[in-house]
């Protein structure tokens, strides 16, 4: 786990009807930065998207549709968990989660069932010298997106 990455775990209420689920409350100690922006993707099977970074913006992201596999890499010098790289599933069979990605953690998706559809939450709105992108092959960070599932 890399430090600061949180998740929410997330209720559901079902009936005959279909469900309900809140995902974030402004009174959430997990949304503490606040609101700058509500974004969407959608994204096609197969699609990578791949390094990005923010200095100073939090991301929280649900994914009702699809799946990402998800990837982080902390790039924070200071962090106890610097130069560390998870990887997590998001969306349909997955557990039902909101995920919060601090500043300085690269992070990246792979759609592994698609289309897929991904909400996010900024802490800042768009500011194009907080967008930091680093290629998807980075050396330093070697990540192969491209790796499939291990043979067991």
């Amino acid at each position: 786990m890399i430090e600061g990455v949180v998740f929410k775990d997330l209720v559901t209420h079902p009936d005959e009807r279909g469900f309900f689920r809140e995902l974030i409350r402004v009174t959430d100690e997990f949304f503490g930065e606040g609101f700058g922006q509500w974004s969407h993707s959608l994204m096609y099977p197969g699609v990578i998207k791949a390094w990005h970074i923010h200095s100073k913006q939090v991301d929280w992201w649900y994914v009702p549709v699809g799946v990402l596999k998800v990837a982080l890499h902390d790039l924070r010098p200071e962090s106890p968990t610097y130069r560390q790289t998870m990887e997590f599933l998001l969306g349909e069979n997955q557990p039902a989660r909101v995920v919060r990605i601090p500043p300085g953690v690269a992070h990246g998706c792979k759609v592994l069932v698609g289309p897929a559809h991904l909400f996010y939450i900024t802490s800042r709105v768009y500011d194009p010298s907080d967008e930091g992108r680093i290629p998807h092959d980075d050396p330093q960070i070697g990540y192969d997106w491209l790796r499939g599932p291990p043979i067991k």
